[in-house]
């Protein structure tokens, strides 16, 4: 997948921000001010670091290799992923799915009820 459409795919999800907190080489994706996405954008080939299940973040990294342990993150919940064309666009925007679905999963009752208010055209 290149930048423009993985940044429209990020950005487009309910309540998102894209900020840029590490400098300008790390776009980062937030919902609700939480991070569920960084993209590597200066990068050849580019790289996004994702949230993941712990006890789906070995089985994904055994099956491709362009999936790493997260790169300067917590290596039990995030993977950094090499967009080199081993993943499909479909299996990338299921991994960009689950990361975003982990995060709000761990909003507080407040402020999840605040996306299901926002919610009205927009799928979670």
């Amino acid at each position: 997948m290149e930048l423009s459409p993985l940044k429209t795919y990020l950005i487009n999800k309910l309540a998102v921000t894209e900020e840029l907190p590490f400098g300008p080489e790390a776009l980062v994706y937030k919902v609700c001010g939480k991070m569920y996405a960084l993209v590597a954008w200066q990068e050849t080939p580019l790289k996004i670091t994702l949230k993941v299940d712990p006890a789906q973040a070995d089985l994904q990294r055994a099956m491709f290799a362009s999936i790493k342990p997260g790169y300067h993150m917590n290596k039990q919940h995030w993977n950094t992923i090499e967009l080199s064309g081993e993943l499909s666009d479909a299996q990338l925007t299921g991994l960009i799915d689950d990361s975003y679905q982990l995060v709000v999963a761990k909003l507080t009752k407040k402020e999840r009820l605040a996306l299901q208010e926002l919610h009205t055209d927009k799928t979670i």
